[in-house]
């Protein structure tokens, strides 16, 4: 089994998933016995993180990120918020990569984003995608996806509608040369 973790798994053009279709989602956790989990980071919703600050009633500082786009994370626990960052700070109910990007699903890293201390250089989404053991490697044998080594510039610096695209030139791959049809030879 080719471990994924920090990697970026892209759709291929052909995916039959509305769910799925064209985005980018980096994974977090991949492991023979429990499956992956993931979180799309191309899908802006029309919410802003401070939106989600006032369902917690946090009070936010002056140079809060209020602003910010809400991302929709995936199809599983819509109703869950995520916090991808590389802060250096702890925060409970947090995931760590080897990379060093971390996932915190607690609200005390949303107090702190709300009060201007948090993590400045974060992505928040709703929801995140998930497969169960051996379900990812199935649809990598029928080429649903690709998947590249995770690149930070593309998580948090290129904007959203450029990002499945940047994923795929990662691979050296002119999106506009693949098939739309999935399957193998």
């Amino acid at each position: 089994m080719q471990n994924l973790q920090d990697h970026l798994l892209i759709a291929m053009p052909a995916m039959g998933d509305p769910n799925f279709n064209e985005t980018v989602t980096y994974i977090f956790e991949h492991t023979e016995k429990n499956g992956a989990l993931g979180i799309i980071i191309n899908r802006p919703l029309e919410m802003e993180l401070g939106e989600i600050f006032g369902q917690f009633t946090l009070s936010t500082a002056e140079h809060s990120q209020s602003q910010k786009p809400v991302l929709n994370g995936g199809p599983v626990h819509r109703d869950r918020g995520f916090v991808i960052h590389n802060s250096t700070e702890h925060y409970d109910s947090t995931l760590e990569t080897s990379v060093g990007l971390k996932l915190t699903t607690s609200q005390d890293i949303l107090s702190s984003m709300a009060g201007g201390k948090g993590p400045h250089v974060a992505l928040v989404a709703l929801g995140c995608a998930g497969w169960e053991a051996g379900q990812l490697e199935a649809e990598l044998l029928t080429n649903t996806w690709l998947s590249v080594p995770a690149d930070l510039t593309i998580v948090f610096e290129t904007p959203f509608d450029l990002r499945w695209t940047a994923a795929v030139g990662l691979l050296g791959v002119d999106i506009n040369r693949l098939s739309s049809y999935a399957g193998r030879a």
